[in-house]
């Protein structure tokens, strides 16, 4: 029985058993190209090709993303069982950023499974096991989730008809939400982008970027290819500010993700530090971090989707991503918030090294 009987959880947390089945599943090549835009049209980033696929896979949509690559596997593992170790994580004041009688804003840091986080939220408020049969019981949910390795702003809602008014205001995209990450690759010639595409699990069951013409096709698992949008911006590359830069293209436009174009060489062996800040206006699966690695600028520490895991002589635990704002209309009062989480030490110091 649980400690806190009145806690309800979305999800159950993750066990070893479960984490080690799915981060030891097969892997395999994937079998198509990614494109991505180039000045004013639209290239192919190429990748290894497979022999001709067997006949029950040839109806199925073909992903335009790389496999996870076999180091993957490893270092998903080991950061797997690391967050899983931390079962007895507690939140402290200090990671609070915002309370009332309705909901929490948290400061998340890296390298924590949110269900922890909830886990905590009992001891951060001085509820005891025996409060469980109050007349007001806690009845605590996750407002949304982070990956494991993202920081930044998460929500708790101590009410089931406020979390149910909060997953409706999710649904409905009136949530706005902001993201700083540090990625590593060539710098792109655009300021700012707008990127769509579909989104979905390949038949080896990674999440992978399709062509939005594919969106609504099943693929193999019986799920949809969704629609998946991003905006991006660059703040900043190898500490020179975005003001500095000249970039081709400065103008927002939408760029939808076609199968078509020409081949490129891989920028693997591009030295560049991007400083970006990222605007899902889809709540996908590793959104960012997905489009992040079809655009060529792979996350640093993102090893699951092609960003090095070693870098300038360190070894990184985590991806640098970070949820810095979450704005929305408050489910009860009604009234505007926006919660900002301190950055962390790897955007403090990209920030601060920026020159004029």
């Amino acid at each position: 029985m649980s400690p806190f009987p009145f806690m309800r959880f979305s999800f159950p947390p993750p066990t070893h058993c479960s984490l080690i089945s799915f981060l030891c599943s097969s892997n395999s090549p994937s079998m198509a190209g990614t494109l991505i835009p180039s000045s004013n049209k639209l290239v192919q980033h190429t990748e290894e090709t497979l022999t001709q696929p067997p006949p029950n896979t040839l109806d199925f949509p073909i992903p335009l993303t790389r496999h996870p690559p076999p180091i993957s596997k490893q270092v998903e593992l080991d950061r797997a069982m690391a967050a899983s170790a931390k079962s007895g994580f507690s939140i402290t004041k200090s990671d609070v950023i915002y309370e009332d009688q309705w909901l929490i804003a948290i400061n998340k840091p890296s390298g924590v499974y949110c269900d922890h986080v909830l886990a905590s939220i009992p001891r951060l408020l001085g509820v005891s096991p025996e409060s469980s049969g109050a007349e007001n019981p806690l009845e605590l949910h996750l407002g949304n989730r982070l990956d494991r390795d993202t920081s930044g702003v998460m929500l708790i809602t101590k009410l089931h008809k406020v979390a149910g008014k909060l997953v409706q205001a999710f649904t409905e995209h009136r949530v706005k939400k902001t993201y700083i990450a540090l990625c590593i690759g060539l710098a792109p010639q655009w300021e700012e982008i707008a990127l769509k595409s579909g989104h979905g699990r390949s038949k080896f069951g990674a999440w992978r970027v399709y062509s939005a013409s594919d969106i609504g096709r099943t693929l193999p698992g019986g799920s949809v290819v969704r629609e998946m949008v991003t905006s991006f911006k660059v703040l900043s590359v190898n500490g020179l500010s975005s003001e500095n830069i000249d970039f081709i293209e400065k103008r927002n436009e939408m760029l939808i993700v076609r199968d078509e174009g020409s081949k490129i060489s891989s920028t693997h062996d591009a030295k560049d530090e991007i400083l970006i800040r990222a605007y899902p206006q889809s709540g996908r699966t590793h959104q960012i971090r997905l489009h992040c690695q079809y655009l060529g600028i792979p996350l640093r520490g993102d090893v699951k989707y092609e960003g090095p895991h070693e870098w300038k002589e360190k070894t990184y635990d985590y991806h640098a991503l970070h949820a810095e704002n979450l704005s929305f209309d408050h489910p009860v009062t009604g009234s505007l918030m926006e919660f900002h989480a301190p950055l962390p030490s790897w955007a403090r110091e990209a920030l601060s090294c920026t020159k004029g």
